[in-house]
């Protein structure tokens, strides 16, 4: 068998591939098979199964690269995930790729997510469903409008303003970057794509969008829009609120740090003034002193203004340099000192 370049490169890059599986069984195997051979090791992670997905990969594939996890309790997508990457960065992977155990995600496109990684153009890519408008028209009407939404207030919570699809589960990261996550503090549940995006960020490392189709079959989704809705516009919120504290008041100050309390205290004052007075003068029936529409007003104008620069500073603040390049700078150069200064 003829093995060209990239397979080579990625036979050696040590990639492994972590498969969270719930309720999959009439998937799983097919997703297996279909992954190619120069993958270093896979990783099929039994979320408490009620279908014992785990067994069923035990027991009909004789792949010496699967290894099974077994959660002894239901940890969700987040949780099955974040265990397959310690088990991955224990045995030593470079590059760890998340798909589902569903068929929705084609493992042929892993080189497509790994390979920006392995060049050094990204420290974690993510699928992206959006990018060619002919795939989208075939999309249901409901997950388009809900992506959309959730991709709006992602990319306020997580800081990076040129993504799309938070929700796309097809994921690639560098080994270095997942180990400096905080595993245990990422959502556990459906929250969990957004979520490491946020913990990302704060890392600042760089995320790029894969572009990929959109496969919708015969698979029976576990996610609930009605049930999840609350849950993450409250943790998008929170999430927001820690970033701009960690970016802008904690790790440091910028021009950015001022406008933002400025701007939102001037638009609140200017809303707040101004309804007061247009209320009491409809109660009473007089006009409103052209004093006190133009003071509300310029409060308003200029707290746009102040909040809008704010944004178009967070926009341009986007990670562009790599982290695991870094990352391997100061473990070489912490190398060096530990060796020179080593007794000899």
């Amino acid at each position: 068998m003829m093995v060209n370049k990239d397979e080579r490169i990625l036979e050696a890059a040590r990639v492994a591939v972590v498969i969270p599986c719930y309720k999959v069984a009439d998937h799983i195997l097919g997703v297996i098979k279909d992954i190619d051979f120069t993958i270093w090791k896979i990783y099929v992670v039994d979320d408490a199964c009620p279908e014992n997905s785990g067994r069923l990969v035990a027991t009909r594939i004789a792949d010496p690269r699967v290894k099974i996890i077994y959660n002894p309790v239901n940890l969700g997508v987040g949780g099955s995930v974040m265990a397959g990457y310690r088990s991955a960065i224990a045995d030593g992977a470079n590059v760890i790729v998340k798909i589902d155990g569903d068929g929705q995600m084609d493992p042929r496109l892993i080189p497509r997510f790994v390979k920006p990684i392995l060049q050094g153009d990204a420290d974690y890519t993510k699928g992206n469903r959006f990018f060619n408008l002919e795939d989208v028209q075939s999309m249901p009407r409901a997950r388009l409008l809900g992506n959309t939404v959730l991709s709006l207030l992602s990319k306020i919570s997580t800081g990076y303003w040129d993504l799309f699809d938070p929700t796309n589960g097809f994921t690639a990261i560098h080994a270095k970057v997942a180990h400096y996550l905080p595993m245990e503090k990422i959502s556990q549940r459906y929250f969990f794509e957004s979520d490491i995006l946020f913990r990302l960020n704060t890392l600042r490392a760089v995320v790029i969008d894969i572009p990929m189709e959109a496969k919708y079959g015969n698979e029976i989704s576990n996610l609930k829009i009605g049930k999840i809705i609350g849950e993450f516009f409250s943790k998008h919120a929170r999430n927001s609120i820690k970033r701009i504290f960690y970016n802008y008041y904690l790790r440091d100050m910028s021009i950015a740090s001022v406008e933002l309390p400025i701007g939102l205290l001037l638009l609140i004052f200017g809303i707040i003034y101004g309804g007061y007075h247009w209320i009491i003068s409809a109660h009473v029936g007089i006009t409103t002193p052209s004093g006190t529409v133009m003071l509300s007003a310029l409060s308003i104008l200029m707290g746009v203004q102040f909040t809008l620069a704010f944004l178009n500073y967070d926009i341009a603040q986007t990670p562009r340099r790599i982290l695991h390049t870094r990352l391997n700078l100061a473990s070489i150069t912490s190398d060096s000192l530990n060796s020179e200064h080593s007794p000899s």
